[in-house]
Parts: structure tokens; C-alpha cells; sequence
């Protein structure tokens, strides 16, 4: 028997296992009020609470084409990676980003969902796209050790971290050029089931390809995020942490918009609008 044939029958055999056992959830609007739901085949099931709270079917369902979807994250703390590609750089940074995750965080508030606008302050003049995968904690986490992280990574979604880049340079932090209202887009699903160590990102700016990379290439990848986070911060369940972005990313005018594919996930587009 062929040893290389049936180890790759056997990985191939897990990987469609992994897929077939993959879970979808939404947070959605449906006559004013938020809930989560598991979509199954187009349908969506309201949950009672979060997934990774343990929510269970109410028995309500609905078209997801029926339902406003929201970001799939609810988080209290939202924690970014900065230059974690090798290709990605920022003129005038010479740290270098390999002998530590480049971490930060912004508000919350900034978060908007996959039918929502990005929107570009008044006297903001250079908004970026940067495409990224985010993952979502599913359980307390403090002082994990680097081999138990994955336990704590409930899923991933999709993130637009939307960048003004004068204010980055200008400003002595990231925060307002980071973190100002409706400039990161999350969504659509957080799905469950899928490695994350290994799935391709897909940037199109006015459906022109724009960015690409595999999560593989990522200098520290989410596990060892959760692990270096939860040194210094204790991360609670909904937490989310980005990957940071890929290669170069471009300035976008009011009316462009912007989609991120990623593997199994799926897609997010948003349109940038200015301010009035």
C-alpha cells in the first residue's frame, strides 16, 4: 500500500469532515430587535443568545434574505495586528514587526456590519482599504499557553479595517486614524469549523483584485495571538482579534466600494460615503 496515498486520503477525508461539521451563524435586525441566528441552507434559526454563549433554537426561523444582517460579533474588546505580513509596510516604520505582534486595539463602536456604509469623516482626505480575517473568542482567556490557544478561538469572520492614513502619520496613536465611528466593516457570517491557519484572502476594489495572501502567511498567527493577548489582557467570549493586512493597499473616494473574500467564510462589501 501506497503510504503517501492513503495519508492524502485521509487528510482529504478530515478536511471534508471539517467542512461537513462547519457551522454559520448572522446577528440580525428583524421588526427593531438584534438577535443571533444559526443559518442553515438560506434559512435563519434564532438563537436565545450568542453561539459562544451557548444560545440555543428558539424555534423562529426566516429568510436570511428577510433579515438585516448585523456585524457577527458583539464584542467588548477589539484588538488589531499591525504589520503581520511581511509585505505589508507603512512608509517611515522601521520597527521591526517580526520580533513582536504589533498590537493595538480600537473602540468597539467602530464596528459596522456587511449592509452598512463605511464612512469617511468631512476633513478626511486618505481612507484605506485593508482586507483581513478576524476571529472570535469563544471562552475567558488569561495566561493561555500557546499549545491550548486554539481552544479559545470559537470562529472567524471577515474584517475591513478601514485606515485614514494622514491622521496615522500625524496622529501620536492609531486610535482616531483606527478607530473612528463606521470605519471597520465585519461580516457576514462567523462561521466555525474551518482551519484558519490556512485560508485564502481576497481583496477587489471596484471589483478589481487589489490584495491576496493565505492566512498561513501571517508572522503570528491567531493562536499565537490569543496566547500573547491573554499575557496582558483578559479576553472575554465575543472578543475579536484581526490578522492585519496584506501587500499594499489604496485610497478609496466616496462611492468606491470595497469586497474581501475569505475561504469558506465568504464575502464582505462595503461602499464608502462621505460625510455630511
Amino acid at each position: 500500500m501506497n503510504i503517501k496515498t492513503t495519508v492524502a486520503g485521509v487528510i482529504a477525508a478530515l478536511l471534508i469532515n471539517n467542512a461537513a461539521f462547519a457551522e454559520r451563524y448572522v446577528r440580525y435586525e428583524e421588526h427593531g430587535t438584534v438577535s443571533w441566528g444559526e443559518l442553515v441552507d438560506g434559512v435563519v434559526h434564532q438563537l436565545s443568545s450568542a453561539p459562544y454563549h451557548g444560545g440555543k433554537r428558539t424555534g423562529h426561523t426566516l429568510n436570511e434574505t428577510d433579515a438585516k444582517l448585523k456585524a457577527p460579533v458583539d464584542p467588548n474588546q477589539s484588538f488589531m495586528t499591525a504589520f503581520n505580513y511581511r509585505d505589508h509596510k507603512l512608509p517611515g516604520y522601521e520597527q521591526d514587526p517580526t520580533k513582536r505582534p504589533g498590537l493595538f486595539t480600537v473602540p468597539v463602536s467602530s464596528i459596522i456590519g456587511p449592509e452598512d456604509d463605511l464612512v469617511r469623516p468631512a476633513e478626511a482626505k486618505n481612507f484605506h482599504y485593508e482586507a483581513e480575517m478576524v476571529i472570535v473568542v469563544g471562552k475567558r482567556a488569561e495566561n493561555v499557553s500557546l499549545e491550548d490557544s486554539s481552544d479559545y478561538i470559537f470562529g472567524i469572520t471577515i474584517g475591513n479595517d478601514g485606515s485614514e492614513r494622514d491622521w496615522q502619520a500625524s496622529d501620536i496613536q492609531w486610535l482616531r486614524a483606527k478607530g473612528s465611528k463606521n470605519f471597520n466593516a465585519v461580516g457576514p457570517h462567523l462561521v466555525t469549523g474551518l482551519d484558519y491557519t490556512d485560508l485564502d484572502i481576497e481583496g477587489r476594489h471596484n471589483g478589481v483584485k487589489s490584495q491576496g495572501a493565505n492566512s498561513s502567511g501571517m508572522i503570528f498567527d491567531f493562536n499565537y495571538m490569543v496566547h500573547y493577548i491573554s499575557k496582558y489582557f483578559v479576553l472575554e467570549p465575543g472578543d475579536v482579534i484581526w490578522s492585519g493586512t496584506m501587500g499594499d493597499t489604496g485610497s478609496m473616494k466616496p462611492g468606491d466600494t470595497y469586497a474581501i473574500t475569505v475561504e469558506g467564510v465568504g464575502k464582505l462589501e462595503n461602499k464608502l460615503v462621505q460625510e455630511k
